[in-house]
């Protein structure tokens, strides 16, 4: 299949989880994100990548809103924790250590469909230009070289 051809899925029919999905709405690309929690081979379309860093970002946003809303100000003048903000960073960590994962697997699978090794996740360890260089290959159109790291289950 071309990299520019758009799957078209049969009525009933789902795209195998081994193999990338062209075209994901939101709803399907959340779904695979989950059910590939640590799965590191095999392909992410661009739409499964930014569906889910959309997803991502949305969340963040509501807890750093959560979490500043909880915040009181002391005698000083000082912004502190509240009992709200408290709530916020709890729930903050409990979605950065259950996305932590499935996050860098998507990355990896991502990789994998622009026809780089997974290794290259390792760039985001350079500052700044490290993820940098990550957002342009997120960015990359598939390519049909990709297909070597399919694993059809």
């Amino acid at each position: 299949m071309s990299h520019q051809q758009q799957q078209t899925v049969p009525a009933g029919n789902a795209v195998p989880l081994w193999y990338p999905y062209y075209g994901a709405s939101i709803g399907e690309a959340a779904r695979r994100f989950f059910k590939k929690y640590a799965t590191f081979t095999g392909r992410a379309s661009r739409s499964e990548y930014w569906w889910w860093a959309l997803i991502s970002g949305a969340v963040a946003i509501i807890l750093n809103i959560i979490i500043s809303a909880g915040a009181t100000v002391n005698d000083s003048g000082a912004m502190v924790p509240g009992p709200g903000a408290v709530i916020g960073y709890i729930l903050l960590g409990i979605w950065g250590l259950a996305t932590l994962i499935p996050s860098l697997a998507l990355v990896v699978r991502r990789l994998h469909d622009v026809n780089f090794s997974g290794w290259m996740i390792l760039l985001g360890l350079v500052p700044f230009l490290g993820g940098l260089a990550l957002l342009i290959f997120m960015i990359l159109p598939s390519k049909p070289e990709g297909q070597r790291f399919d694993v059809p289950a």
